[in-house]
């Protein structure tokens, strides 16, 4: 980020602070990801399967909501690359992805139920 002199100085070292602000990519990243788990039902098909690997009926089940309503949540996990699946003859499996995002996201899930449900 290019040197940046604000207008008002306030006895701040925020001009320092600056450049290291990341880019406005990064920001918009972090919008997509929290807009894609800005859904209860999404968020606990991506936790369920951060604990274990399911068809879509299964999870339909476990979730109390139709095939089809499941399948496009698992759409929209799959193209953000939370999830991954794999065909075995007719079936599919889906799994959270093992990568260093999905980690931190059912971590910071994990932490921020512990904050906001401290009962349950």
């Amino acid at each position: 980020m290019p040197e940046i002199t604000l207008p008002h100085d306030h006895g701040q070292p925020m001009e320092h602070e600056l450049t290291h602000m990341p880019s406005v990519e990064n920001f918009q990243t972090v919008a997509n990801i929290c807009r894609q788990l800005g859904d209860g039902s999404r968020i606990r098909i991506f936790w369920l399967l951060c604990h274990c690997e399911e068809c879509v009926i299964n999870l339909s089940s476990m979730m109390e909501m139709s095939s089809p309503a499941v399948s496009h949540h698992l759409r929209q996990l799959k193209a953000g690359g939370l999830i991954v699946s794999r065909r075995v003859g007719k079936e599919v499996y889906y799994r959270a992805a093992d990568t260093e995002q999905a980690h931190l996201l059912h971590h910071m899930i994990e932490q921020i139920m512990k904050i906001a449900c401290p009962t349950g």
